[in-house]
């Protein structure tokens, strides 16, 4: 699970006679990561696509191009079916002409409506106006300018300008015409000039005759027509689209595959009588693509495991371990009978290539993947953190969470996802919600918590199991404030043993790249630094320098004895802190470490207290705990409202679930001291409307607030605090030669 499959460098040599067998067995095999050549060997040249290539090529972007006329996707496929040659040559042209028909006939109507559309834009504010087109222009002594704007700053204008004998404006909302003499010798744009700097945008007048509101309801007459005409033409084109989508991607599929495999020399190196093709494949299936070869061509090509990749690696290459060949085992012959190989031996590759990566996690792990791809894929050469993901995130949500109901919710939406769509995406994001969902349900037990309501502490762990209250509390109340300083302190060990987890990875990557020297300097010396210090920050060392509660929270009379015994077995060692002298070694560890990361990584010095910050990181967990625990307290404090038992730190507050009791009556053994608030759902009829649409809205913001706050919050404690310390990744993605075929079939 924290390493990805085992892969296996593999050679495919023979001659070019069966290389188009060749190529079609380890198309069917899907399993070879094809190595591309890099033009490295003396004597060998990159191959050259097969004969018709480039015909199917075309084809398929035909294919391609019609489907984007037509708007085709996978729901339109249909059943699965044969697509012959004679089919693509002869179907698919029919469908390309019809369709090509149908295309230009809509573009040439789309051109003409909008041409109409721009047309009836323009002569609109002339039947705003009122006025005939052909009295607008033509005229030799009278100037007529038409436009938008601002009817008393265009007559103010004209009236001021010199050059102008006699003007007359008319106007209808914001539409303005006018009509202007100019005086003798005027200059010709004397009206323009008037207009500079006026609230006026000017209008072309149309090439028309008469009144503009008949030119108006032409043009919309026509554009009716021409919209009429588009539909029709897409009604054709849907229909075609009905008739010709299975087809269309069954036969993309079909040429996609003629593609891979008549491009597939490209990558091979070739000589005039042979071939070498190289990748990465699955160790555990070189037996399988032998198999698969050799029933295709028998002994007229040869497959050889050149080496098999540790996970060892240094830098970014990983270290191979040569596998050799048999010692009577020989290169396969071209064509004239002579042997082929680069160096007339076996161990070498035709490039230096790191392995695919092929995450290695099983079913239940596997949609966590997703959340670390999010970063980026695993390096074949470091640990694959998926399964501390599947670990620890529904952990941290579900803590955070802890509410039976809206842990129902969040599984509900999971599965939803998880089941309605095709996409992996979707459904490893499914897979995820639902293990979160489920962890918030437990948690929304052990607090004894539906929808912020205590009727799992009242009724299972009060009534049946017989507690004074539930195993764990949020701790919102004054009687049990003292439990949020009890999930501060776990949050803290929670992440130092996150933290550690993450620092030990590095360690062991540290030792098998390099040696135990740079472990121990790189790596071993955060590990001393960080236990060291929390170490000595939860002794008795140096005590009253340190807050009281983490010493007492879990000796069984501190903050939260009760949370003390139901959740730490240190409550049964009565933890009060380390002793001093534990203290000191704890000390003494940090120095030691800080020492030998000043010799091994000097320059990261000055980060020396990341591992203070970092577990302090993860007092966000306890934050968002109490955050969304008093959000839904909110809400249901409006809608049933809350009285107080008991005062000062021993006060308790309980939801008037049933009815809103009075102050001074008895209830869960104590005296009622105080209505914090009385709650709608008591306030009469036209409330208790308000009051349902408060608490519905309420809960349902929290649910949201859920996953934008605590899951969001526990993925950057993953990503920042734990990736951090040893995850680089930039891994290479396993893409083997070959297809999944969707819709078609060779049967």
């Amino acid at each position: 699970m924290l390493r990805p499959e085992r892969m296996s460098k593999v050679s495919v040599t023979g001659s070019k006679g069966v290389m188009d067998d060749v190529v079609e067995a380890i198309h069917d095999c899907n399993l070879l990561h094809v190595t591309e050549y890099d033009g490295s060997w003396e004597g060998f040249e990159p191959g050259t696509p097969t004969e018709g290539a480039d015909d199917t090529s075309e084809k398929l972007v035909t294919v391609r191009s019609i489907e984007s006329i037509l708007d085709v996707d996978g729901e339109d496929a249909g059943p699965t079916r044969i697509v012959t040659d004679d089919a693509l040559d002869e179907e698919l042209e029919e469908i390309r002409q019809r369709v090509n028909e149908l295309e230009d006939r809509r573009d040439e109507i789309r051109d003409e409506l909008g041409s109409v559309e721009e047309r009836i834009a323009a002569v609109e504010p002339f039947a705003t106006l009122g006025i005939d087109l052909d009295l607008l222009s033509g005229y030799d002594t009278l100037d007529v300018v038409v436009g938008k704007g601002n009817v008393d700053e265009v007559e103010r204008a004209v009236a001021d300008a010199d050059g102008i004998a006699a003007v007359e404006v008319f106007s209808e909302d914001d539409v303005v015409a006018i009509c202007a003499r100019p005086a003798d010798g005027a200059d010709e744009d004397t009206l323009s000039d008037a207009l500079v700097g006026v609230d006026f945008t000017a209008l072309d007048v149309p090439d028309a005759e008469g009144s503009p509101e008949e030119y108006v309801a032409e043009l919309e007459h026509r554009e009716q027509q021409l919209s009429s005409k588009l539909d029709t033409v897409e009604d054709e084109l849907d229909e075609v689209k009905l008739d010709a989508a299975g087809f269309l991607l069954a036969a993309e599929e079909k040429l996609s595959i003629d593609v891979q495999k008549r491009e597939a020399p490209l990558s091979f190196a070739t000589t005039d009588n042979a071939f070498v093709a190289e990748g990465w494949i699955p160790a555990a299936e070189y037996s399988t693509l032998v198999e698969t070869i050799t029933d295709a061509v028998g002994d007229h090509a040869e497959v050889e495991e050149l080496e098999r990749a540790s996970f060892d690696a240094d830098g970014s290459e990983a270290v191979r371990e040569d596998v050799s060949a048999p010692a009577d085992s020989e290169p396969a012959a071209a064509d004239g009978g002579e042997a082929v190989r680069a160096d007339g031996g076996g161990g070498v590759v035709m490039r230096d290539d790191s392995p695919p990566v092929v995450q290695n996690n099983p079913g239940v792990v596997k949609p966590f993947e997703v959340l670390t791809q999010a970063v980026s894929r695993p390096k074949y050469d470091e640990f694959d953190p998926t399964v501390v993901l599947f670990l620890t995130f529904p952990a941290f949500f579900g803590f955070m969470i802890g509410d039976l109901g809206y842990g129902a919710l969040y599984t509900l939406i999971g599965y939803y996802l998880y089941s309605s769509f095709d996409s992996d995406a979707f459904k490893s994001m499914g897979g995820v919600t639902i293990f979160a969902g489920l962890f918030t349900m437990l948690f929304g037990i052990l607090y004894g918590e539906i929808f912020g309501l205590h009727l799992i502490a009242t009724y299972f762990w009060e009534g049946v199991v017989g507690l004074s209250h539930a195993p764990m509390e949020k701790g919102l109340s004054p009687s049990g404030q003292s439990y949020a300083l009890t999930w501060l302190v776990v949050s803290i060990l929670m992440g130092i043993v996150h933290l550690n987890v993450g620092y030990v990875f590095d360690f062991i990557e540290n030792l098998e790249h390099h040696d135990a020297k740079h472990a121990l300097l790189e790596s071993g010396s955060w590990i001393l630094m960080l236990n060291g210090l929390w170490v000595w920050i939860l002794s008795r060392s140096a005590v009253s320098y340190k807050p009281n509660f983490i010493f007492t929270i879990f000796d069984g009379s501190g903050a939260a004895p009760e949370a003390g015994e139901a959740i730490s077995a240190t409550y049964a060692l009565g933890f009060n802190g380390f002793p001093e002298l534990v203290g000191l070694v704890g000390f003494a560890a940090f120095a030691v470490g800080l020492v030998l990361l000043a010799v091994g990584e000097p320059i990261e010095i000055i980060e020396f207290l990341n591992v203070l910050v970092n577990a302090l990181s993860y007092t966000r967990i306890a934050a968002v705990l109490l955050a969304k625990a008093g959000m839904a307290f909110t809400v249901n404090l409006l809608f049933f409202g809350v009285y107080v038992t008991g005062s000062g730190s021993d006060a308790a507050y309980h939801f008037g679930l049933g009815h809103m009791p009075e102050v001074g009556s008895m209830y869960h053994g104590h005296e009622v001291t105080e209505i914090m608030f009385g709650g709608l759902v008591h306030s009469g009829p036209a409330m208790l409307v308000v009051g349902l649409l408060v608490l519905v809205l309420g809960h349902l913001l929290v649910l949201a607030l859920g996953v934008t706050s605590a899951g969001l919050q526990a993925v950057r404690l993953e990503y920042v605090e734990f990736f951090g310390k040893f995850y680089g990744g930039g891994g290479k993605e396993y893409e083997p030669f070959g297809y999944e075929r969707t819709y078609t079939t060779e049967d």
